[in-house]
């Protein structure tokens, strides 16, 4: 029947939501886009433990490593960016059709590489698509999912993230522990990556494009066919007209290059950019991914021997997975910047923590490493439960459809490039402060983050896209917070 177009800022005129097949259709769409996630994980985490038998290999110095971790990292930064723009140009289903290629394509250069310099060529490969992932996925879940469960929905990719990551752990536990005598080991670490890839792409060719995508190209017969595939048939309708409405409100809004200056002419849109750009860059400055990277050398730092160091880095990985499904369940109970105020307060505590513990207790003693375990399990613990799946889910929320690919590829580009300061320079920093210096460090820059979040972020749980988009441009959206 026809559905009356509602206002642009109404979630009142949508129907409830209600079961059936089509919410199996959207669990499906979620697994397969997340495969992307997966592929984040596993190909950030893996030289976790690679890093050693490739530097023995290859002859590696300690700056050509941190050029070989941290040269994934900086191309992710670029490929946020292009990924964003990309997305909005040829469609977020076609765009994670093509990074599949691109993340075959790396995995193979880095697992045949005969050279320091074909590795590098390789993780940039490979930094592009897990950049491009990393702001393509959360969009495009988002923009599927249902206002009511967006945040479970948008935040399986955090947990497939982590996923990848604990599975990039284990396997280099495994072939290490077994196979570490053997040369090229790392290359078999890096080869396993290619199956998810296939996955990824073999699985997309299958899904549908986002309907809000397809809404503002003007694509309505297919919007609300892919709306009806994932939605009951009176709310599909309600939704369509429910985006169509905002789509007429925002109907002079700039295309192309143009696009770029609206945005830094509009005072309320440079404030939704400077907001996300502050949360992505605070949430890589927690330090998490110091652990992630160099897990193993921290801890081997603490007074743990290179076995056990290897296999104890397997604990924070389990706990990020854990805390994963913990903030999936949460992230439709409590809100967004409650949640990022909790996750920054234990964060910074347990950064505290690990640096008093870490004084206290002198190297050599017997019980430092597994204090120190704990205390980074913990951090690791707080991080994904509060932390990291909520920023993903945010930065996937907070931008208007005209501009959502544009403003989350610079919000992602700063991320990473925060991201990969830290990728590059921890090792140097560990060197120079040891792990209590750095961890300190962490804490300082976590009280920031603090103040940042009470002082900046406003709410969007419960809200739809469209009247999120509707209040930014009004600018009633922070006169409300």
């Amino acid at each position: 029947m026809a559905i009356a177009p509602p206002s642009p800022g109404s979630e009142a005129a949508l129907p409830p939501l209600s079961g059936g097949p089509h919410r199996a259709r959207l669990g499906v769409i979620s697994i397969v886009a997340c495969f992307g996630g997966l592929l984040f994980g596993y190909d950030t985490g893996v030289i976790n433990g690679a890093l050693q038998p490739m530097s023995a290999e290859l002859g590696l110095e300690a700056l050509t490593e941190g050029i070989v971790t941290s040269s994934l990292v900086f191309a992710a930064a670029f490929g946020a960016l292009l990924g964003g723009r990309i997305s909005d140009g040829i469609g977020r289903r076609s765009t994670l059709i093509a990074l599949a290629v691109l993340f075959f394509v790396g995995t193979l250069v880095v697992a045949l590489a005969p050279g320091f310099a074909t590795v590098v060529v390789g993780r940039v490969l490979l930094g592009l698509a897990v950049g491009g992932a990393s702001t393509v996925v959360p969009v495009y879940l988002a923009e599927l999912a249902p206002f009511e469960i967006r945040g479970s929905i948008s935040g399986r990719n955090e947990v497939a993230i982590v996923s990848g990551q604990l599975a990039a752990f284990i396997v280099n536990a495994v072939l290490g522990s077994t196979l570490g005598h053997l040369d090229g080991i790392w290359r078999i670490m890096f080869a396993i990556c290619a199956l998810p890839a296939i996955a990824l792409f073999l699985g997309m060719l299958r899904m549908p494009e986002s309907p809000r995508w397809l809404a503002e190209r003007g694509r309505r017969e297919e919007a609300l066919a892919v709306l009806r595939s994932v939605r009951a048939g009176e709310r599909a309708e309600a939704e369509l007209a429910h985006i169509e409405a905002r789509l007429d409100a925002a109907a002079v809004a700039p295309r192309g290059r143009a696009r770029l200056r609206a945005l830094l002419a509009d005072r309320w849109l440079r404030r939704v950019l400077l907001v996300g750009v502050g949360v992505g860059v605070a949430q890589q400055l927690t330090g998490i991914n110091a652990i992630m990277y160099y897990g193993t050398s921290v801890l081997e730092e603490s007074g743990f021997d290179r076995s056990a160091a290897l296999i104890a880095n397997i604990a924070p990985a389990i706990i990020a997975v854990v805390g994963g499904l913990v903030a999936l369940r949460l992230m439709d109970r409590i809100d967004r910047r409650t949640t990022l105020l909790i996750g920054f307060s234990l964060t910074t505590l347990c950064h505290a923590l690990i640096g008093i513990a870490s004084v206290a207790l002198e190297p050599g003693d017997p019980i430092r490493p597994f204090v120190l375990l704990a205390l980074v399990v913990a951090f690791v613990g707080a991080m994904q439960t509060f932390l990291n799946v909520a920023t993903w889910v945010y930065l996937s929320e907070i931008f208007p459809l005209r501009v959502r690919g544009l403003c989350i590829g610079i919000a992602v580009f700063a991320h990473w490039l925060a991201n990969g300061a830290l990728a590059l320079a921890f090792p140097s920093l560990l060197e120079a402060v040891g792990i209590t210096g750095a961890f300190f460090l962490f804490a300082a820059v976590g009280a920031l983050a603090l103040w940042f979040i009470a002082r900046h972020v406003f709410e969007t749980r419960g809200r739809s896209l469209e009247s999120l988009e509707a209040d930014i441009a009004s600018g009633e959206l922070f006169a409300r917070r």
